[in-house]
């Protein structure tokens, strides 16, 4: 009598997930989240270097015998600089989702991005005009973006989600100590083309330990989707109404951040030309260490918090409130001490929301092979502020009430943002 061999008719188990598209469940190390704070930190020190500082300095110098005044010149350069970024992150996001290389999927846009940026950014210092200028900005965003969209997907390839609310918080202090660390540097390198080549130093070296010490997640090319430009531009799309907690995870990201660049956008010229600082260049530099130390207080507890409640959106919205209050008195309380009070209090609100809605929108991605294009979509709420913020500034400035109705607007667009935390189910 022989025992009965399994029936045709048992289905065959379902293969294993490719290590690269599995969820993850093994915690990261604190020497791999350092690797990569410090390669999303130099990433930051070369945008913001030009950006606090740098830009506006050269717009300055640009604009007589253009037609057009500082400010709008500023507008225009940043803002061409943005739709270049509302293209580039969520292009090379999903270019890295298809990398087979054998070094991984991120590793090889890390590498190439900030490359190119560092010889972007000293391109940029010898701009000799506004179409220099605006070119050398762009080709900034093009190659920056390439870089941080795969810093930023290495995140759901490598954390699992209980730990992505603290990874998220040091990862938000590595950005606000970029921006310090980009404003130091173009202030204390006595000039323009010194400030650019200290930022591109530092972009450049900042993101070698983790490319050199951490090992990719390497993607089989079996794994990889099959090629067609229909499915690949289709793609960039993310129904709203399929994928509703997303849609509203972006809006609130969006709203907030169009809130913040319009507090930043003319910060040198509202120290200048409205509270009549002795040092304008030294006084942004001031509030924004006020602001990165407050931030730097709350970045991590937040994000800690939240992975230990098992809740996300509390903390949105309270964080939301706050900077909105903050943003308010700047509008309400324009002297030195005014803006310094705002600038630790805006720290504390956005140092909150950076940690906390980063581990939400990592919580609501549709699918695991497309991370690093859906994180570039979410991204655009990051980049879309950039081109938003220049045409609702320069009007309201010029002409609708200067820096008082600025601050009360971005006041309001921030709490709306806040506010709409609320509509996502799928989080608590």
């Amino acid at each position: 009598m022989t025992t009965a061999g399994p029936s045709s008719d048992t289905p065959a188990p379902a293969p294993a997930p490719a290590l690269a598209l599995a969820e993850p469940v093994d915690r990261v190390t604190r020497g791999w989240t350092a690797a990569l704070c410090l390669a999303n930190g130099a990433i930051w020190v070369g945008w913001y270097g030009p950006l606090q500082i740098l830009l506006a300095s050269q717009a300055e110098d640009f604009a007589p015998g253009t037609g057009m005044s500082k400010l709008t010149l500023l507008a225009w350069v940043t803002g061409a600089g943005a739709v270049v970024s509302l293209v580039a992150n969520p292009f090379f996001g999903a270019l890295s989702d298809r990398t087979t290389a054998r070094i991984g999927r991120r590793t090889p846009w890390i590498v190439a991005g900030s490359a190119g940026g560092a010889l972007s950014l000293l391109l940029l210092s010898g701009a000799g005009g506004v179409w220099t200028m605006a070119a050398g900005w762009c080709l900034v965003q093009l190659t920056l973006n390439a870089a941080f969209a795969a810093v930023t997907a290495a995140v759901p390839d490598r954390v699992p989600r209980l730990q992505r609310g603290a990874v998220g918080g040091w990862l938000g202090a590595a950005q606000i100590l970029g921006v310090v660390g980009g404003t130091g540097l173009a202030t204390a390198a006595g000039g323009i083309r010194a400030g650019y080549a200290a930022c591109a130093v530092f972009t450049m070296v900042g993101v070698l330990p983790y490319v050199l010490r951490h090992e990719d997640l390497r993607l089989a090319v079996g794994d990889r989707p099959p090629w067609s430009w229909r499915s690949f531009a289709a793609g960039f799309w993310l129904s709203p109404r399929r994928y509703p907690d997303l849609g509203w995870a972006w809006l609130t990201r969006f709203l907030i951040n169009l809130s913040n660049a319009l507090v930043l956008l003319y910060l040198l010229y509202y120290l200048r030309d409205r509270l009549h600082h002795d040092d304008p260049d030294e006084g942004v530099l001031i509030l924004t260490a006020v602001n990165g130390v407050t931030l730097l207080a709350t970045v991590v507890v937040g994000g800690v918090w939240s992975d230990r409640v098992g809740r996300r959106k509390p903390f949105v919205i309270w964080s939301g409130v706050l900077m909105a209050v903050a943003t308010a008195a700047l509008a309400g309380w324009q002297t030195w001490p005014g803006a310094i009070v705002a600038a630790a209090v805006l720290g504390i609100g956005f140092g909150v929301f950076t940690s906390v809605d980063f581990a939400l929108m990592t919580d609501v991605l549709p699918k695991a092979r497309d991370r690093g294009k859906d994180l570039g979509v979410i991204n655009v709420a990051n980049a879309l502020p950039q081109v938003a913020a220049p045409a609702l500034a320069a009007p309201i400035v010029t002409y609708l009430g200067g820096y008082r109705v600025l601050y009360l607007a971005a006041a309001g667009v921030g709490l709306a943002g806040a506010m709409l935390v609320v509509r996502i189910r799928g989080v608590d």
